[in-house]
């Protein structure tokens, strides 16, 4: 007599947990592979609008695929020329905000020395220890830095080919993935890609539009308080301000420290912060909901906790990603009937905790 075998659940639960771990570490040691890849593919259904308008128009799918990648590399170009200008700037002013951080240093152990009643000896020596360690650690700090950066260079050389691999072999791609499902399930995958194509773009399209501003205004008030580097500071603030919630920090305490160094003022540094908190609250209330109109919003404990996850498994870039990547799998999950919990789950709907209580109420007997 045959009995059908079943694994228990602490078995299903350990498989899981087993495949988990082999998946991500898949992820992690094909970094330097995913990664590009994603971004590109990324880019690419950003541009396929503009593609498939000069297929139309009867031009050569290479042409249109050559003409947009060009455009956009000119574009990217022409930003990164004018943040070099300013780097330049930046770095010829080294030496001037080292001298000016030295005499800050001096104040501050005065300071420290009157106020708290410690020797100025004691101060400066302790002060010396720890510089010792902050060298040994920058020493290592930058020996990674050079690394990375070598890694990003080769990105960014790979992305273009990518983008422009991904756009002229669109049909092909997409062929590919409707081959894999049968003919009943079309019409979720229709449904699934459609989705995501529309939230790859309002997300990437409004994030842009959104940094611009965002750029714009921390760049203006920074040039009224009378900050130096102000369209750096304000350029970069923008762009660390994509990582939710963490780059908002990162935006606002770069210009407090140059305008500590550079000002010796305290005054100067909360009228950064009143700034930028006002700044927050635009984006926060007005920029984001009406500019960065995605369809798929994830709630702000997953956010959080996707972006650790994407920052712990392959950096800054990680980072970027972890957000779009969410919004993705809340529409594959919202698909599929056995994975709509964990949709429900990524989703920021809050549902009523009275009627929760009363639905579980009547299922108690």
């Amino acid at each position: 007599m045959k009995t059908n075998f079943q694994f228990p659940f602490y078995a299903k639960v350990a498989l899981v947990f087993i495949g988990l771990f082999a998946f991500i570490g898949m992820l992690f040691i094909a970094q330097h592979i995913i990664v590009p890849i994603i971004y590109a593919t990324i880019i690419a259904i950003v541009l396929s609008p503009i593609v498939e308008f000069f297929v139309r128009k009867k031009i050569n799918r290479i042409v249109a695929v050559s003409i947009t990648v060009i455009f956009v590399i000119t574009i990217t170009l022409l930003v990164l020329a004018l943040l070099l200008t300013q780097l330049m700037q930046f770095s010829d002013s080294v030496p001037q905000l080292v001298e000016r951080f030295h005499n800050f240093n001096q104040q501050f152990v005065s300071w420290v020395s009157d106020t708290f009643n410690i020797s100025t000896r004691k101060t400066n020596l302790w002060i010396k220890e720890k510089n010792v360690e902050f060298l040994k650690e920058t020493n290592a700090l930058i020996g990674q830095t050079i690394v990375h950066i070598g890694s990003i260079l080769i990105i960014l050389v790979l992305i273009p080919v990518y983008v422009f691999m991904i756009l002229y072999y669109q049909p092909l791609l997409l062929g590919f993935i409707h081959r894999l499902f049968n003919t009943e399930q079309q019409t979720q995958v229709n449904q699934v890609l459609t989705a995501t194509k529309k939230i790859i773009k309002s997300y990437l399209v409004g994030l842009l539009l959104e940094a611009g501003i965002i750029a714009i205004l921390n760049s203006v008030s920074l040039l009224i308080l009378g900050i130096e580097y102000a369209i750096l500071l304000g350029v970069i603030g923008a762009i660390v301000n994509v990582i939710p919630y963490l780059g908002g920090i990162i935006a606002v305490a770069l210009p407090m420290i140059i305008a500590l160094v550079t000002k010796s003022s305290i005054t100067s540094c909360v009228l950064i912060l009143v700034a930028y908190v006002v700044i927050q609250f635009i984006d926060n209330h007005y920029i984001i909901p009406k500019v960065v109109a995605s369809k798929v919003k994830v709630n702000a404990l997953i956010s959080v906790i996707v972006v650790l996850a994407g920052g712990a498994l392959w950096g800054v870039p990680g980072m970027f990603l972890a957000i779009p990547l969410t919004a993705i799998l809340k529409v594959v999950f919202d698909h599929i009937d056995a994975l709509k919990p964990w949709g429900f789950l990524l989703g920021d709907t809050m549902p009523a905790l009275a009627l929760f209580k009363l639905k579980t109420k009547n299922k108690l007997p």
